[in-house]
């Protein structure tokens, strides 16, 4: 019994001992409730069964891989790990390994993003926001976040594209219940109303991007602004084009003439446009 007081009352007065060394950086054992999460944790759903699977394996091996946290003025904050976090305090436990980190904001929102996105953990709507939050938090340029991240420009605007779908249909992404490549379809309809209804009969009927894609289409071929049929040819080109500049496009056609209207809804999504012009602004 006095063994155990003991141990217990060194723990609690060395709450942070220094053990083993990974990659040349000292890796600590933390007491959980001195550690705050991330508050640029990227990820917003935590896969239950995938949580019970991680705990299983920590149960039988303990920790494998060191979570990253910052020294904060009361403790440590989370820079990356956070699912291993959750983990280990649902299983009681009062300390877990990390590796302290001297890294500003910028540097753990860039952690935080880069380790998820390596392990495909993030949904679209995860990355749309935090794509977001480079351009808010910290002004970056969609051309910045693709080169931070190792993606494409066009990528990035698309991904931050889906933030201005209807709050409903975002949740359905989040949930996987419709795919990014259904949400990029459903994104040239022009109102909320005809959005969310096309959204209704996919998850109702299954459809497959494809099929949401030919949807998409024949709504738009049925008629113009001035409530007369659109030819199909028309029709066919404008969705050509929309698939091209990664974002809505009209064509209004008489006779001979007419003009070609380009919609962008930034000037970072004006700058992406003219560079596909190769533009400079």
């Amino acid at each position: 019994m006095e063994k155990r007081a003991l141990g217990k009352g060194l723990s609690a007065l060395i709450p942070a001992k220094e053990s083993v060394k990974e990659n040349g950086e000292s890796v600590l054992q933390i007491k959980i409730s001195d550690i705050k999460t991330n508050k640029y944790q990227p990820r917003l759903e935590f896969n239950k069964e995938k949580l019970e699977e991680l705990m299983s394996s920590i149960k039988e091996k303990g920790v494998v891989q060191p979570v990253l946290v910052r020294k904060t003025d009361d403790g440590y904050e989370l820079i990356a790990g956070e699912r291993r976090l959750r983990a280990v305090t649902n299983l009681g436990m009062d300390t877990i390994p990390a590796i302290l980190k001297d890294v500003k904001d910028l540097d753990m929102l860039e952690i935080s993003l880069i380790e998820n996105i390596q392990r495909e953990e993030l949904n679209p709507m995860e990355e749309a926001v935090a794509f977001q939050k480079f351009i808010t938090d910290f002004n970056f340029t969609q051309e910045k976040i693709a080169t931070v991240l190792g993606k494409d420009r066009s990528t990035i605007a698309n991904t931050i594209r889906l933030l201005s779908l209807p709050k409903k249909i975002q949740a359905y992404i989040s949930k996987n219940s419709i795919t990014a490549g259904h949400a990029k379809a459903i994104l040239s309809l022009p109102t909320e109303i005809a959005q969310l209804k096309l959204t209704e009969i996919i998850i109702k009927k299954g459809l497959s991007v494809r099929e949401t894609e030919k949807a998409v289409l024949r709504k738009k071929s049925s008629v113009n602004e001035a409530g007369i049929k659109k030819d199909p040819d028309i029709v066919d080109l404008e969705n050509k084009l929309q698939q091209f500049f990664g974002t809505r496009v009209r064509i209004f056609h008489w006779n001979k003439r007419g003009r070609i209207q380009i919609e962008y809804y930034s000037a970072e999504d004006l700058n992406r446009i003219l560079d596909i012009f190769s533009v400079k602004s």
